[in-house]
């Protein structure tokens, strides 16, 4: 709460709203740990919560406005037993989509930036022998649930990111903003693009980032 109460006056917020939204925090951690048992340190807007028995969180979670957390149970005729699991000291900032059918799991010491997609399915099948048709409304085509999302510990993903189902960013990485993840980053690398590609890979031995050629 403190911390917070710095960055208002930092940001010439006057007293009474400086009052106003300390309550207004507190009361949404109480609301956060009442109905769904999470220890949240804030979550500064509105959010979208669905699916909530099957999504974890861990201490310290942080997020800006227009949060989206879903954990599809249902969709059409499709049953899913999905899991959303979010580690300890996690941030992000205003409009996070988090969506699973399968698996979403990601690690400790995450940062976010805004506007992120993180997803495990697709609306339709498009890499199978029988693929979705063209020819079918998108929101009739089943979700594809095949694959699964991994993000381990201290991953910094930049702002308008897509993470995709099968990918697996490896602890340390980097996703600059703007890349679409569509498969496996390794560990203490930075990636950019669209398919994201190794751009740079940390040098333990040397404490420094060097570039890889593409």
């Amino acid at each position: 709460m403190k911390k917070f109460i710095k960055v208002l006056k930092r940001e010439n917020f006057n007293f009474l709203s400086l009052i106003f939204l300390a309550v207004k925090l507190k009361l949404r951690r109480i609301y956060y740990k009442k109905l769904f048992g999470w220890n949240v340190n804030a979550i500064l807007g509105p959010a979208y919560i669905r699916g909530k028995r099957h999504i974890t969180i861990g201490d310290n979670f942080n997020c800006r406005s227009h949060l989206w957390i879903e954990a599809v149970t249902e969709f059409g005729d499709q049953k899913f037993n999905p899991r959303i699991i979010i580690g300890n000291n996690f941030g992000a900032s205003d409009f996070l989509h988090i969506a699973a059918t399968n698996l979403v799991d990601i690690g400790n010491n995450v940062l976010v930036g805004s506007k992120v997609l993180i997803t495990d399915h697709l609306h339709g099948d498009y890499r199978s022998d029988f693929p979705s048709s063209p020819d079918e409304s998108p929101h009739d085509r089943k979700l594809s649930t095949e694959r699964l999302v991994i993000i381990e510990d201290n991953v910094l993903i930049g702002d308008n990111v897509c993470i995709l189902p099968g990918a697996r960013i490896g602890f340390g990485a980097v996703i600059g903003a703007n890349s679409v993840v569509t498969s496996d980053i390794p560990p203490k690398t930075i990636a950019v693009g669209i398919p994201a590609r190794i751009v740079k890979k940390y040098c333990d031995a040397q404490k420094k980032w060097i570039g890889v050629e593409i």
